[in-house]
């Protein structure tokens, strides 16, 4: 890693590689790796050259960006400019940026942690990629009117540890809370695309259903062990689930390249996260239409992989008898998985996805 990171020195402009801080690169690398940076922010012109578009329920908008090119990327933006884009969802002529760009979490990110954020993206080599900006239909287009949307929505400020939890409870409490922006895409939206206050507990997403993260026995994690989450961030691929559709990337780029003690972290503080109301599935008849048709449907369809008892193949097929896919409110994620399947992530720990 250390190699890499003199390299994209030498590549640097003579004046930042003279002054730049070693320690700081590193930091900021492992740091935009948590956030996932690259995920969105890479395209057919590279890594994290912008051009990415991103689908929102207000139409298309294009992830900008990163590399310091002077005239299409950040490469004139300042230290401030960057944080002020971090932490209060601002370019530096004062236009307001979306909420696709998670700002709304990243407001909770250290000024030492998004100044090292800048120093690593500095040693990006620049690449000459102009991305179109304002792709919204009217009136979504007029940007001023996120000034209304930050008024309802958007509370800036750094986070703060509790004094009556543990250090690592905090530590994974600022990684979900901030750069991991765990809850953009777990916590459900209202029309106007405002968090509901149903933080963790789920939600649509694109096509999918972002899965419930708090300690809901039967919907969320908590009959998760510690170890089983860690294994699932760090390798796609548990007894109990796959990381599929857009955790795919999550896993592929982020929680996969992340220390131990940072996974054990997020860990330890999902699994204190309150469930919301409980909701008790639907009774429904063995003997019912419905579950006549379904039965025959897994037999034929399903049961040579997931087992008739729906306890799957230990490190091929997951578990659905209980399974948090099958249990979640919202259908998207399984019936996707029925009509069309889906390729797990591939990594290190579970090669084969």
């Amino acid at each position: 890693m250390r190699g890499l990171v003199f390299a994209l020195l030498l590549a640097a402009p003579p004046a930042f590689a003279d002054s730049a801080d070693v320690t700081s690169i590193l930091n900021g690398r492992y740091l935009a790796t948590v956030g996932d940076c690259i995920a969105c922010h890479t395209g057919p012109a590279g890594q994290y050259a912008g051009g990415r578009g991103i689908e929102t329920p207000f139409g298309l908008i294009n992830a900008p960006n990163l590399t310091p090119d002077a005239d299409t990327g950040i490469g004139n933006w300042t230290e401030a400019d960057f944080a002020r884009a971090m932490h209060d969802g601002q370019r530096p002529d004062g236009s307001r940026l979306y909420p696709a760009f998670p700002y709304p979490w990243y407001t909770r990110v250290s000024g030492r942690d998004v100044a090292d954020i800048y120093a690593f993206l500095r040693t990006l080599p620049p690449v000459r990629n102009a991305v179109d900006r304002d792709t919204l239909p009217f009136p979504f287009s007029i940007r001023t009117i996120m000034r209304g949307w930050n008024m309802l929505f958007f509370t800036p400020g750094r986070f703060e540890p509790r004094g009556d939890r543990s250090e690592e409870w905090n530590r994974g409490a600022y990684l979900v809370e901030g750069l991991g922006h765990c809850g953009a895409c777990h916590t459900a939206r209202n029309a106007l695309g405002g968090d509901s206050s149903a933080t963790y507990q789920g939600g649509p997403l694109q096509g999918w259903f972002a899965p419930n993260l708090t300690g809901d026995a039967r919907q969320g994690v908590g009959n998760w062990s510690v170890e089983e989450i860690i294994a699932y961030l760090r390798t796609g691929a548990t007894a109990r689930s796959r990381a599929s559709g857009p955790m795919a990337e999550v896993v592929g780029y982020s929680t996969s390249l992340m220390t131990e003690p940072d996974l054990r972290a997020i860990a330890v503080y999902l699994k204190d996260q309150p469930a919301g109301a409980p909701m008790p599935p639907a009774a429904l008849a063995a003997d019912d239409p419905a579950m006549r048709a379904g039965e025959a449907l897994y037999v034929d369809n399903c049961m040579a992989c997931h087992r008739r008892d729906g306890q799957g193949v230990a490190g091929l097929f997951p578990v659905l008898a209980g399974s948090q896919v099958v249990q979640q409110p919202g259908s998207d994620t399984l019936l996707r998985i029925v009509a069309g399947g889906v390729r797990a992530v591939a990594t290190d720990g579970a090669p084969t996805g």
